[in-house]
């Protein structure tokens, strides 16, 4: 994922120090099929994601990635659950821990190609015949065919 300006500014004052930023998952069902993105960072297959601005509504965040990675247009129709992930530490030495919001959300309109330089392909693949997914991605996924009535969180 591109840095967003707010966390580039960030790390000019705190450096490589852990950094505690809210994220999003999307999980993009259409046709029995889920909308994955392969990162040009790391080779991984994952959901479309990103790190929320500063006074976004998530669920705007949501959209707007969808759109910016994989060219489909969306509409967030759940919110999956909330989660925190593992702390993370970037080839450049950056600490990150993020707050997930993970969205459910149907195809409205586009066609899913690669749409920045964030990602190296992109596409519709069936449920049962799809990439591995890294741990909170296969779990956020799993959020989504098997919704749980107030969402899930950890207790």
């Amino acid at each position: 994922m591109t840095t967003p300006e707010f966390v580039t500014n960030l790390r000019t004052r705190i450096g490589h120090e852990l950094l505690w930023l809210s994220g999003v998952k999307v999980v993009v069902l259409h046709e029995d099929k889920v909308l994955l993105v392969r990162r040009a960072d790391n080779g991984q297959w994952t959901l479309p994601a990103g790190i929320i601005d500063p006074g976004e509504e998530p669920s705007h965040t949501a959209v707007r990635e969808v759109l910016e990675e994989t060219g489909v247009e969306c509409e967030i129709t759940d919110l999956l659950g909330v989660g925190v992930t593992a702390p993370t530490v970037y080839p450049n030495g950056d600490h990150a821990q993020y707050l997930d919001v993970v969205f459910k959300a149907r195809h409205l309109s586009g066609e899913a190609n690669v749409n920045d330089d964030e990602n190296l392909e992109v596409g519709y693949y069936a449920l049962a015949d799809r990439p591995e997914l890294p741990p909170l991605h296969e779990r956020a996924l799993q959020w989504a065919l098997n919704p749980r009535p107030g969402g899930y969180f950890a207790s």
